[in-house]
């Protein structure tokens, strides 16, 4: 070996060195950099003739598990979901009340001012206490149907502004490939802004969870859970949702007011996959449409039971009681729950509590016939509080005859969702398992929530230790490469030394 070789390659040892320093300076200089993924700068050797030259620098490159950044974007997806879910169904959770103050114990309330009041039916107190009691009730139904709908509304909220971080999230990745491919094509490094543009992706996934596919020029091809290939491309968008205001009766699908996710001229709704768009999706076009349904049941067959043994105790501000055995979606009855409450007639004269408010044809809608107290009837008349006690609130309409079930099918504004509940026969059931069901939707989401979020952060440790910095093995590197500098610089000290003997003998 010439001694220019010799100093041809610790030359180009000491270069390559240098950029080795230079890369875990960078590394340790932003170890705390949200993002930032380790860089290494890796050599090959240059051949010529057969013969080692030296070595060449390579661009740096980062160490990145791609199958782990797709299981952290399938974790985020799952708990941004939850978080959601958490979030707005909370709210529904507050305004059902606490111990004592559900529609489950405001309904055994009721029954028990009736009680009362079958012991002293001429107490004008007694009376009173009922329809403050049948208030209460009224205005609990009207507190969590209004909760529904405000967060019925939130998700649709949520929904666009989803939208609209999804769009600038799929442009800031478009930007980010667009200075990437030409500099790759030139041979250069393209890792930091392939950091930056995992981190975009990131926010991608969760709201719209998806699968990142590289590709050998330097781009990208995003792939969602829900199988739509997102373009990367577009002038405008690329997706879009209109504004809209929910009500009971707003539905998404075919003649329904309620917008779609649009994909160009594709409505991509049912596409969605995981994240939270699609469980803002999910909240406002079953969830608590569902809920509402479930809700509006109860009130429905509430004011019917009252209604059909002479007492119209419950109706809608117009007085009228709907019909719960008409089809849900079409009935007239969608939100009844929202507007219940004591009728004007009995509040204005508590002692129809006692004496009915209408009599009763036998056999009409299964109770048997009913007289109500004349003005001038007994002061102790307890039929129609008989008939209240043991038919509204028990599981005969009559002797012998069974009340209706509550509809568990043909539910939600568009009729097409069913109930979660199981048959009841009861009021009192029926409101109880209306509280326990939703009331432990908000508990649910937040324990998915805390089990995607845990899986999360395992995952994230692990991205950390693979691919983050660490300042441990960056600084025992450096003192690796210290060691190689130090070996490299002594070749070339000694090819010096021995240039010089050689000028001296010449000499």
């Amino acid at each position: 070996m010439s001694l220019d070789l010799a100093l041809s390659i610790a030359r180009s040892g000491l270069s390559h060195i240098n950029r080795q320093l230079a890369q875990s300076a960078a590394n340790v200089a932003n170890a705390a950099t949200p993002g930032y993924t380790r860089k290494e700068v890796q050599a090959e050797a240059n051949v010529a003739g057969g013969l080692s030259s030296g070595v060449r620098s390579q661009e740096a490159t980062r160490a990145v598990d791609t199958a782990l950044v797709t299981q952290m974007n399938a974790a985020r997806a799952a708990t941004g979901a939850a978080e959601v879910r958490t979030r707005l169904l909370e709210g529904v959770e507050v305004a059902h009340g606490a111990a004592g103050q559900s529609i489950g114990d405001l309904t055994a309330a009721l029954g028990d001012a009736f009680v009362a009041l079958r012991a002293s039916p001429s107490d004008a107190l007694l009376q009173t206490r009922a329809v403050d009691a049948a208030d209460g009730l009224a205005a609990r139904y009207n507190t969590v149907s209004a909760a529904i709908q405000s967060a019925r509304q939130d998700a649709q909220d949520g929904m666009a502004a989803d939208v609209d971080r999804l769009n600038g999230a799929l442009r800031q990745v478009s930007a980010l490939t667009d200075q990437i491919l030409p500099m790759r094509a030139q041979g250069r490094s393209t890792t930091e802004l392939e950091d930056q543009r995992d981190a975009a992706i990131a926010t991608i996934s969760s709201i719209m969870e998806v699968r990142a596919v590289a590709q050998p020029d330097g781009g990208v091809t995003l792939i969602s859970a829900g199988g739509l290939n997102l373009p990367l491309r577009s002038a405008t968008g690329p997706f879009f949702i209109d504004h809209a205001t929910t009500g009971p009766e707003a539905f998404h699908g075919p003649g329904g007011s309620l917008p779609g996710v649009m994909l160009g001229s594709t409505n991509v709704t049912a596409q969605l996959g995981r994240g939270t768009l699609a469980a803002y999706a999910d909240l406002r076009d079953r969830e608590l449409p569902l809920a509402q349904a479930e809700l509006d049941i109860s009130a429905a067959n509430l004011a019917s039971r009252f209604d059909a043994q002479g007492l119209t105790l419950f109706s809608s501000a117009a007085g009228t009681v709907p019909d719960p055995s008409t089809p849900y979606a079409t009935g007239g009855w969608i939100g009844f729950a929202g507007s219940i409450g004591v009728n004007a007639l009995v509040r204005a004269e508590p002692g129809q509590l006692r004496d009915g408010s209408h009599a009763v044809a036998d056999g009409a809608g299964g109770a048997s016939g009913f007289t109500p107290n004349p003005p001038d009837g007994p002061a102790n008349f307890t039929t129609l509080l008989d008939r209240v006690l043991n038919r509204t609130f028990g599981p005969e309409v009559a002797p012998g005859t069974a009340q209706p079930g509550f509809a568990i099918s043909g539910l939600g504004p568009d009729g097409t969702l069913s109930s979660r509940l199981r048959a009841a026969r009861t009021l009192g059931d029926q409101a109880a398992q209306v509280v326990s069901t939703q009331t432990s939707l908000r508990a649910a989401a937040e324990a998915e929530g805390k089990s995607s979020g845990d899986l999360l952060n395992s995952l994230e440790t692990r991205f950390a230790a693979r691919s983050g910095v660490d300042m441990d093995k960056e600084l025992a590197a450096m003192v690796t490469l210290q060691t190689a500098y130090s070996a490299n610089a002594r070749i070339l000290s000694v090819v010096q030394s021995m240039y010089d003997n050689l000028l001296q003998a010449v000499r």
